[in-house]
């Protein structure tokens, strides 16, 4: 832990029961058990799925916030909330209950064989760069602007929902 709290962003993802749900509950675990502070929730997206593409459709957004906890043990404790929410091991980017990537720690680069931030692929997905952007338009990563990114890969299908009220999951 660090006496200097530092911006963080974490993206979360759900393609499995009540994506939006997962999320919201990941979000609300984060602050109340005080991992996160002044957590910023994006809106929610829908997003085809990525890598293993026979599988339901994701619903992802971001988060940024604060924390004290250094990368290394916020990582644990995210990896420790999915589980307990109810994420179990599967195939690689296969469906989950819950995903929760680290996107960036203020300026650090970590690159160990636990955690890469700037997350690796974050420039090259438009379900990360989308909602991020939402929250933090003029936010850089490793030199590129967000938006530049987004015009660069195009939407890739990225979809919001419910602009105006709370989404729910169709059951």
């Amino acid at each position: 832990m660090s006496d200097t709290a530092v911006e963080v962003a974490l993206g979360f993802g759900s393609n499995v029961g009540d994506k939006a749900r997962f999320i919201a509950e990941a979000a609300a675990r984060l602050t109340s058990s005080g991992l996160i502070h002044d957590l910023e929730l994006s809106p929610l997206y829908r997003t085809a799925p990525w890598g293993y593409v026979d599988q339901d459709w994701f619903v992802n957004a971001c988060a940024v916030g604060t924390t004290t906890l250094t990368p290394a043990a916020l990582l644990e404790r995210v990896k420790a909330l999915e589980v307990d929410i109810g994420r179990t091991s599967t195939l690689r980017w296969g469906p989950r209950v819950i995903d929760i990537d680290i996107l960036y720690y203020g300026e650090v680069e970590i690159a160990t064989p636990e955690l890469i931030v700037p997350h690796r692929e974050l420039l090259n997905r438009a379900f990360v760069l989308v909602p991020l952007a939402a929250i933090r338009p003029d936010r850089r990563i490793g030199g590129v602007a967000l938006v530049d990114a987004i015009a660069r890969l195009g939407d890739q299908g990225v979809v919001a929902l419910a602009p105006d009220g709370p989404y729910r999951d169709p059951a």
